[in-house]
């Protein structure tokens, strides 16, 4: 049922979420495609989607919180959790941006649900986003959440929130009609500001959400943007952003208000583009700099880094594709930087997957595109992955690409496939085949037992050594080699002629030898392949085909 018009509860703003991510789906690549500032790089539109992709997240998982109760997540909850998705999951300049845009709201929503509340949460996001941009430009998303911020206030003493979010939507459209006059960046090449753009978008839905009905448009027309070539892009860029830093960071800081003061100061003299957001002792930073190792250094003086990002502006241009996109392509998710470079060989595309930060639909999505291939094979490797990887498919196809998803569920099964891909058969026949080889390799992996816990195989200890067989524990160890041989005897039990080991981080060399002579003496005409797997977070992954 739609909602009221002065609804603004935490189902209302699930619905923003789910809607606004929706929408941004839907624009993505027209927001990409009119991106040229503050660099001209075409990924606004998909920056801001895995931000509000992380934001909705947080909200579901606050609702699935309360799937076993009759009542639903307090308001408070929810636009918490929403500012915290968004804050964790900011990508890029426009992405950290509105995650300070709702991170001001949410500060004042926590509090109330009517119509001065929605004023003045937008009127708060407003000053927030501007507070955390270094040197804030006109012409950019913050004219538009400022516009918006104005004509919402210009509604006081209506009662109804629809009004409020009606008036801000309309107020966000003009302003951005009005970017490009402001920047002239936008000027030359005729657009009006992505971010900005993105905005818009998120305010429609939250219309949509608060009243129930999609927003009206008044009398305001939709400029005719045509989208930006990289000609024009380098043109209207040159002399001025483009010709900036060759690098983007990107990192989550924990640190205190004071430290994070001086690490503004200390970036802001490093490079360009810096915003901060955050607070209560977490933070995101993003700024584009010449030198990455010290924006990095500076984020480690202040406090704890952790989920860097650094882009090079340079090398992202190099890699975009103009000629005619390849017949097939293979995109494979893997556990760390060894086996990223071992299926990059392969002639694969790769997706990290970082120990706690499982990749994005939206992630996907962009490396089905990197491939440039009319079809794509997709490896998630990972069971958990496969309604995400579902979802970035379904996407893909929407735009003409061909994809087909293999539901492998270990970086083992995955590099199984890679080995039998044949990009001279045909599309059915290669998926096929590869499908059969991810199908006969079965999985296991060693993990340390972070408490006392049941398993399938008993009782474990904290420190203890877990053997895993197809996401079960079978073993209990106490060291890593004899729990691994234990693992790899199960295993082989069932048949087999190939173990593939695929070594963690701190692994050392000499315990693949042990287990390969272990399967050497044990076991005729079993052959051993051994990868170095990088930083994954489990010592090691076995696979038996």
């Amino acid at each position: 049922m739609p909602q009221t018009a002065d609804d603004m509860d935490a189902v209302a703003v699930r619905t923003w979420c789910s809607l606004a991510l929706e929408a941004l789906g839907r624009e993505r690549a027209a927001i990409d495609a009119i991106n040229v500032y503050p660099v001209a790089d075409g990924d606004t539109g998909t920056n801001l989607y895995l931000t509000v992709e992380s934001a909705a997240g947080a909200v579901e998982a606050v609702f699935a919180g309360h799937e076993t109760g009759a009542s639903v997540p307090a308001l408070a909850d929810a636009v918490r959790a929403m500012a915290h998705g968004a804050l964790i999951g900011a990508r890029g300049n426009s992405g950290t941006i509105l995650a300070q845009l709702l991170r001001g709201m949410a500060g004042v929503l926590a509090d109330g649900h009517d119509a001065d509340h929605l004023r003045l949460a937008l009127t708060r996001a407003a000053t927030a986003a501007r507070q955390a941009v270094a040197h804030p430009v006109e012409g950019t998303v913050l004219t538009v959440a400022t516009a918006a911020a104005e004509a919402a206030g210009r509604t006081a003493g209506d009662p109804s929130a629809r009004a409020v979010v009606q008036a801000a939507y309309e107020g966000a459209r003009t302003a951005l009609d009005a970017t490009p006059g402001q920047l002239a960046v936008l000027g030359r090449a005729g657009v009006v500001d992505a971010g900005g753009r993105g905005l818009v978008t998120v305010l429609e839905a939250l219309v949509e959400a608060v009243s129930g009905e999609a927003p009206e448009h008044g009398t305001w027309v939709t400029p005719d943007i045509a989208p930006v070539t990289t000609a024009a892009a380098d043109d209207c860029a040159a002399g001025g952003p483009q010709d900036g830093p060759a690098f983007e960071v990107i990192y989550l800081l924990e640190a205190g208000d004071d430290a994070v003061d001086r690490l503004r100061t200390r970036l802001d003299g490093l490079g360009d583009s810096l915003v901060v957001v955050g607070g209560d002792g977490l933070w995101n930073v993003h700024v584009h700099v010449d030198d990455a190792g010290a924006a990095v250094e500076a984020g480690v003086e202040a406090g704890r880094p952790y989920r860097i990002r650094i882009t090079h502006f340079g090398a992202d241009r190099v890699h975009r594709h103009h000629g005619e996109p390849a017949q097939r392509g293979v995109v494979v998710v893997v556990p760390g930087p060894g086996l990223s470079g071992l299926c990059s060989e392969a002639g694969a595309t790769t997706v990290l997957a970082r120990p706690g930060e499982p990749p994005a639909s939206g992630e996907l999505v962009d490396a089905i595109r990197r491939a440039h291939a009319r079809e794509v094979v997709l490896l998630p490797n990972d069971a958990e992955l496969r309604h995400t990887a579902a979802a970035a498919a379904e996407q893909a196809r929407t735009e003409g690409i061909r994809v087909a998803l293999i539901p492998t569920r270990a970086a083992v099964q995955g590099i199984a496939a890679l080995a039998v891909h044949e990009p001279d058969h045909s599309f059915d026949e290669d998926v096929v085949a590869m499908t059969a080889a991810a199908g006969a390799t079965r999985y296991g992996e060693l993990a340390v037992a972070e408490r006392q816990s049941w398993t399938m195989a008993g009782i474990c200890q904290a420190g203890d050594i877990l053997g895993l067989i197809e996401g079960d524990v079978a073993v209990i160890g106490e060291d890593v080699p004899g729990t691994a041989r234990a693992v790899i005897d199960r295993m082989l039990a069932a048949g087999g002629e190939l173990v593939t080991l695929v070594l963690g981080e701190d692994v050392p060399d000499a315990l693949a030898d042990a287990l390969e002579e272990h399967v050497r003496e044990g076991y005729l005409a079993v052959d051993t392949v051994v990868y170095r797997g990088g930083g994954q977070g489990t010592p090691l992954l076995i696979g038996v085909e």
